[in-house]
């Protein structure tokens, strides 16, 4: 795979070329970014997966006042129907993604859609529901829509400055594109994370007078939950645990995992990986199966004795009090 990627480097420099002409389109004018009545709130990256939307996406909406009316609209990747699907009590990840599923079961007041079109998804949610604030999931390159503010995640294991342009690396947009933030995220950080290293951090990534920097680590839950009852991480000390992840990083959960002395049998697949009936009989066959919250998403009443672990964004150096003073400012409460 990596062989590949060096030789597809002519083409990643044809599609960073088609990126920079598209921007400049768009920064110029010729190409036009519509705006919505309803105020719009962006969460994305440059790259391609891997750097924690879902976790933020899942912060704001437990931050933000509860008498707000609140929706999200995803692409709903991988998913197996096309067009505008509004999540309700009976969706599955097939029928709307993975993680407009986990959104939804986590947040069943919010209004949860997904629609490839992101302009088309807008306008129907506007129509159906009518919320005071949408936020858009994944949508930080989708220079057709304006959003009112945006948030910009990089993962600190691979900052997008330190990054190249697919297929050679794992770029979607230019990494100018970054000053269009008005707040720049780098997730997945050591949880020991020092002033100093977070200001070397700060200097790579170059953030324009107006744009703040902000940093935060992935918190696991001690809790862990399944169909029946939740057992304690402590509980699997003494347990033979089958580790199966269908996400693009793995390593945090790993790392965690083994500091908290767990033993496991790692059964690792792509992002996103629907798993065949094959698959799923070998689940069947161990005794216990652990799993990220996305992938219990596509597991769920299919396999027994199925756990997963939550994961959340805990912000360095009070980010989160910046999060919320800057959309407070935009007239929003938080709790």
């Amino acid at each position: 795979m990596q062989l590949l990627r060096i030789l597809a480097f002519p083409f990643s420099l044809i599609y960073a070329l088609a990126l920079y002409i598209r921007n400049v389109l768009y920064d110029s004018g010729i190409l036009q970014s519509k705006e919505f009545k309803t105020p719009i709130v962006s969460v994305g990256n440059l790259s391609t997966g891997g750097t924690g939307k879902t976790p933020m996406i899942e912060w704001l909406l437990s931050h933000l006042s509860a008498d707000s009316k609140l929706a999200v609209l995803s692409r709903g990747y991988k998913r197996k129907t096309r067009g505008f699907v509004l999540a309700q009590i009976t969706s599955t990840a097939e029928e709307i993604g993975d993680e407009p599923l986990q959104i939804y079961s986590k947040f069943p007041k919010v209004s949860v859609a997904v629609d490839a079109d992101r302009i088309r998804g807008i306008k129907l949610l506007e129509t159906l529901k009518h919320p005071n604030l949408i936020l858009l999931d994944d949508a930080f390159q989708h220079r057709k829509v304006r959003p009112l503010f945006s948030i910009l995640l990089t993962s600190y294991g691979k900052l997008y400055t330190n990054d190249w342009y697919l297929p050679t690396g794992n770029l979607r947009d230019n990494k100018n594109s970054s000053k269009r933030a008005d707040l720049i995220v780098v997730t997945k950080c050591p949880p020991e994370l020092d002033d100093e290293s977070q200001l070397k951090i700060t200097r790579v990534l170059n953030p324009g007078k107006d744009q703040k920097v902000l940093f935060c680590n992935l918190e696991y839950d001690n809790d862990l939950k399944g169909e029946k009852e939740k057992i304690s991480l402590d509980a699997l000390l003494d347990k033979e645990v089958t580790l199966v992840t269908g996400i693009a990083n793995p390593k945090p959960l790993i790392d965690f995992l083994r500091s908290a002395g767990i033993t496991f049998d790692h059964r690792e697949y792509r992002d996103h990986h629907y798993f065949s009936g094959k698959e799923i009989d070998f689940f069947n066959s161990k005794p216990l199966i652990l799993t990220t919250e996305k992938d219990y998403m596509r597991l769920k009443d299919r396999v027994d004795n199925l756990y997963y672990i939550s994961v959340r964004h805990r912000f360095l150096n009070k980010g989160d009090v910046v999060i919320t003073k800057s959309l407070e400012k935009l007239g929003y409460r938080f709790l």
